[in-house]
């Protein structure tokens, strides 16, 4: 029985290192977003900042592991056996859980799931005593600690509420001193906020992370506790003073610093607050086989686990092991950036490619929100409008994005972090629970609605992505909740037997998460130079990335047009499915492009109209193909799926053939696009048009089987629309050719013409 219980300790620690790797992947969010999306600095300077942040904040954890062991149930009320079936339970689900949101890019909160879990896993071990034992008279909640669940769960809600409110309000008012040309104004009141600024994130860094350090004495804290009002006046008069020194005479860029020292403040605090959520529980598992071993009985389902309710001190070492496992996930998690991407996408200041779509509840707060701001409008009097508009403008703003590609200013990414860190400090100072992920990303919100980031272009996609993120959160809670009881039951009931086959499911499950992710980077690498960068693109340029994306995607059409239409005379359901899927991937690509048209045309030389012209053609006919091959593999798919009859043999032949000689028109109109010889044109055009004749006929053969009553309803109108949609992917396929041999002729016309004139000169 002890080397059950031996293995369950070792899977707990596994599982500890592990959950830090996706925990850490998820909360990165956190304190890196303000930073990368600003450009403050390299990556490398940024993720090392962060990274000390973190070592710091995981030695002071220690007093925060109790939430742990005795936060959520009565630790005295459970058997040593119950408690690490419990705990198993809540590891496998945390691990599970985030990294299923962490391959989405979805920011949650590890401080919500933990709870959770706990309360999940807690509440189905408690029932299944009652039902095992009822002659004890205790009841399922007797087992829970009832009030300190609803007190974590009230406190999140209300401060997501409050951070998004209170972000808006002083993102708003800060802008209209700095406005978006900050360095005129900051030589005056930089040194004012600067001092604001960094004496909130020292008050924050005091009173977040000296909670709970297992490096501060009580004295020491008690201290900073009295002395709270003294050490913020001097820490302001201060920094202010300091920083309007090295303002005036070394020009120093206070922003930067506020900006760092806030992203070193939050990893600490995240490191220090949240650290419990990854070994916690481990830990809990580690210190109650300890006890069981120490006491020397034998039976593990008499012994209470009463001296988990007592207090802890956590090793240093075991902390700085865990900080160590938090630094290296920081440098090398490519999920952190994932999750990062989705809060600096929803938070830019300029519209463009939008990762969400919209929906009717966004769309409805939109267009209220539209009609609250007509109102202000049109009460607010008209010299403070123009002032606001004044300070608002982004002309600054546009040449900086120009010149580093940020996604938002300095000024808005020092605001996320100071009022983050002045809320989650006053949060922690009363007591009141927080998930530092909800107050972050709620600021972060707040302050682009007041910047003017969401404006009528995208502001219906940002709320939906917002409404997304947040329902996510409900999701947490929930899915954590359901799946922490169930794994708790089956292990309860299966011991061992059950270990081994959720491990397997569990490795398995992230594996898989891994290869979806990898996926979706792909597609992501695949589309991100249609948005990013705005140099200037010459001719040729642009000649060259529209040969390599139409040959590319016409390859594709080609390809899955003709397995679409061979799969679909096999009667091969799961295949048709497969390329249905290719399909839809093809179309979303050929989509992106079209629609990031607009980044491509602004990159193009000032008098390059004829050359946007002929590039945003031909993407119009590229996507036109793609969308006849989802009009030609839906109803194909619906009918073998429905379990349809095919096609007659000898029609069905004849469409083979015609999807043969439709691959190998592909493949002439690739090849000349390939070589740029468009001398046998014509010999192309006269191969379209056998095959339309061809078609044609076709049709004219399924007409006459209509009427002689030798084919079926559904079978002749699915025929049909093969044949229409084959038309029309030849007639946008010779378009294409056409289209582009225009631009090559244009192109060498005009790069014989500035030859002439060059030689004239």
């Amino acid at each position: 029985m002890t080397g059950y219980f031996l293995l369950i300790i070792i899977l707990l620690i596994a599982l500890a290192v592990t959950d830090l790797i996706v925990g850490v992947s998820n909360d990165a969010v956190n304190f890196l977003n303000s930073a990368i999306g600003s450009k403050v600095a390299p990556l490398g300077t940024i993720i090392l900042v962060a990274a000390l942040g973190v070592l710091v904040g995981a030695t002071f954890s220690s007093g925060m592991m109790e939430v742990a062991r005795k936060g959520i149930f009565h630790p005295d009320m459970f058997s040593f056996s119950e408690i690490m079936i419990l705990f198993l339970a809540v590891m496998m689900t945390d691990i599970l859980l985030l990294d299923f949101f962490n391959t989405y890019g979805l920011p949650t909160s590890t401080t919500v799931s933990i709870v959770f879990e706990l309360l999940g896993s807690a509440v189905a071990v408690a029932m299944l005593k009652v039902l095992r034992h009822p002659e004890a008279g205790h009841q399922v909640i007797d087992y829970i600690n009832s009030a300190k669940a609803l007190a974590i769960i009230s406190g999140i809600l209300v401060s997501v509420a409050i951070a998004f409110l209170v972000g808006a309000i002083i993102q708003y008012l800060v802008r209209l001193v700095f406005s978006f040309n900050f360095e005129k104004n900051f030589k005056y009141f930089g040194a004012l906020w600067g001092g604001f600024s960094f004496t909130a994130i020292t008050y924050f860094i005091l009173i977040k992370g000296a909670k709970g350090s297992s490096v501060i004495t009580p004295e020491t804290l008690e201290w900073i506790k009295t002395h709270t009002m003294i050490i913020l006046s001097v820490s302001f008069i201060g920094w202010t003073i300091l920083l309007q020194l090295l303002l005036s005479l070394f020009k120093l860029n206070i922003l930067k610093g506020i900006v760092l020292v806030g992203t070193f403040g939050l990893a600490m605090a995240f490191a220090g607050n949240d650290l419990v959520n990854f070994i916690g529980v481990p830990l809990a598992g580690l210190a109650s086989y300890l006890d069981f071993t120490h006491a020397g009985v034998t039976d593990p389902n008499g012994f209470l686990m009463s001296a988990l309710a007592g207090p802890v001190k956590t090793p240093t070492l075991y902390l700085l092991i865990a900080g160590a496992i938090m630094v290296l996930t920081l440098w090398l998690s490519k999920k952190a950036r994932t999750v990062t991407a989705t809060t600096i996408n929803l938070s830019r200041q300029e519209e463009g490619s939008e990762r969400f779509e919209s929906s009717f509840l966004a769309r409805a707060i939109v267009r209220q929100t539209v009609g609250v701001s007509r109102v202000i409008k049109y009460l607010t009097p008209d010299s403070f409008r123009r002032f606001a508009d004044k300070q608002f403008d982004r002309t600054a703003y546009n040449r900086l994005k120009n010149e580093k590609g940020v996604s938002f200013d300095l000024v808005r990414a020092s605001v996320n972090l100071v009022v983050a860190s002045i809320l989650i400090a006053l949060g922690t100072s009363m007591k009141l629970p927080l998930s530092t992920t909800y107050v972050t990303f709620m600021v972060a919100m707040g302050t682009s609605l007041a910047d003017r980031a969401w404006g009528r272009e995208s502001a219906v996609y940002r709320v939906n992505g917002v409404i997304v993120v947040i329902t996510g959160w409900f999701v947490t809670a929930l899915v954590a909740f359901t799946i922490a009881f169930i794994i708790a039951v089956i292990l309860f009931y299966g011991k061992i037997y059950a270990i081994s086959v959720l491990i397997l499911l569990a490795v398995y499950l992230l594996a898989k998460n891994k290869m979806t992710h990898g996926k979706r980077e792909e597609e992501k690498e695949e589309q991100e130079h249609l948005t990013t960068g705005r140099e200037t693109i010459q001719r040729a340029g642009v000649l060259k990335e529209c040969k390599e994306e139409t040959i590319k995607t016409l390859l594709e059409v080609s390809k899955q047009y003709f397995l679409t239409i061979k799969y679909f005379s096999e009667e091969n359901r799961r295949k048709l499915k497969e390329t249905m899927k290719h399909i839809a991937r093809l179309n979303k690509y050929t989509k992106t492009s079209k629609d990031n048209v607009y980044f491509m045309l602004q990159k193009l030389e000032e008098d390059s109209i004829e050359t946007g012209h002929f590039y945003v053609q031909e993407l119009d006919y590229l996507r036109e193909t793609t969308h006849c091959l989802e009009y030609i593999i839906h109803p194909l798919f619906k009918h073998v799926d429905n379990n349809h009859p095919v096609f007659q043999e000898e029609l069905m032949n004849s469409v083979l053939k015609l999807s043969e000689d439709i691959s190998d028109i592909f493949n002439h109109v690739i090849q000349t696009i390939k070589s740029d010889r468009y001398e046998d044109i014509d010999e192309v055009v006269n191969k379209q048009q056998e095959i339309l004749s061809e078609i044609k006929k076709l049709r004219k053969k399924q007409i006459k089987l209509i009427r002689t009553n030798e084919v079926k309803t559904r079978t002749s109108a699915l025929f049909f629309e093969l044949l229409n949609e084959s038309k029309n992917l030849l007639l946008f396929l010779i378009n294409i050719l056409k289209a582009h041999r225009d631009f090559v002729i244009y192109n060498d016309g005009f790069t014989s013409s500035v030859s002439t004139e060059k030689d004239s000169e």
